[in-house]
């Protein structure tokens, strides 16, 4: 048999395999037209997603910069699901996986400093305010990334964790989750107008995703596999690896970003969104930490600190 008819004879399986006539679909891929990179990329109503709402140049930085965030934020949620519904994982495919996700966290801690040098600081200052009041962490990707990681206890803020435990309504850790509680005024008690929008449009959308991520979050599912799996020291690496890159490398690098321009001393600057943004972006106050377990009590107890950038790796 040729190649051609093995390949028609698989076209003819295929088809008939799903009650569809194959020869239609012959038809159509004979008057379909040929592909090219542009169509296939769908090029045209990628670059016509920039649109400036000011007169300042840098202010193209900005939204490019974070259009490219939301686009490897994708990619990370795509790696995440083929490890979380994945129901026999092996500890290879694990680390495979997890290790992409890792990589695109690198490829985005690097990039701070394309927004952190790209940007004059007098035309972020300004442009900044007519962004006011939408704020980075309204990124529902990312908080879609962080869901999937980790059980919702590790992301509760540390105030009220224990407040939480498996039978909590998933209504109630959602608005004590860290982010919740950093857009709420301590003195009135009133949530700010980034996190009322943010709920607005996707509060039950993450509530559902909470559910969907209960039993197959990152954490969980790593706490499910069998003993020689979990002391794999790949995988355990990996993990930990994800974990700092996420929580702390990525963190750091973003803050340090945001303190050239809100620290310059050119007008007093709280986030857009009106959060203290040292204190809900460092990371040796929240501790966002999305697997405890692998660290030691050393290790947790300097997270975020500079001791903690050599940490070794299990052998």
């Amino acid at each position: 048999m040729t190649k051609r008819e093995k390949l028609l004879e698989a076209i003819d399986k295929k088809y008939k395999a799903v009650g569809q006539d194959p020869d239609v679909h012959l038809s159509g891929l004979l008057h379909a037209e040929s592909m090219t990179y542009w169509d296939f990329i769908q090029l045209d109503a990628l670059l016509g997603l920039q649109i400036k709402r000011t007169q300042h140049p840098d202010e193209m930085v900005f939204i490019m910069y974070h259009q490219i965030s939301e686009l490897l934020f994708k990619m990370i949620l795509w790696e995440l699901g083929q490890i979380s519904h994945n129901e026999n994982i092996e500890p290879q495919r694990f680390v495979m996986h997890l290790m992409r996700v890792s990589r695109y966290f690198d490829m985005l801690s690097n990039s701070f400093d394309i927004m952190g040098e790209g940007m004059e600081v007098e035309q972020y200052m300004k442009f900044r305010d007519t962004l006011t009041p939408a704020s980075g962490f309204q990124s529902v990707q990312y908080r879609k990334i962080e869901i999937a990681s980790t059980e919702l206890i590790n992301l509760i803020d540390y105030r009220f964790r224990e407040t939480i435990d498996r039978n909590t309504p998933y209504i109630y850790a959602f608005d004590n989750m860290y982010w919740q509680v950093a857009g709420i005024n301590a003195k009135t008690g009133q949530k700010n107008k980034a996190i009322q929008n943010f709920e607005k449009r996707y509060k039950k959308e993450l509530i559902e995703w909470m559910k969907g991520y209960n039993e197959v979050n990152l954490w969980t599912k790593f706490k499910q596999l069998p003993d020689e799996y979990r002391n794999n020291a790949e995988l355990l690496n990996a993990m930990r690896h994800y974990d700092h890159t996420v929580n702390i490398d990525w963190v750091m690098h973003h803050y340090h970003a945001a303190a050239k321009y809100l620290d310059s001393g050119k007008k007093a600057a709280k986030a857009t969104g009106g959060s203290d943004w040292h204190k809900y972006m460092h990371p040796k106050y929240q501790k966002r930490i999305f697997f405890p377990e692998l660290w030691s009590k050393e290790e947790l107890a300097n997270w975020g600190l500079s001791n903690l950038e050599g940490y070794k790796k299990i052998s």
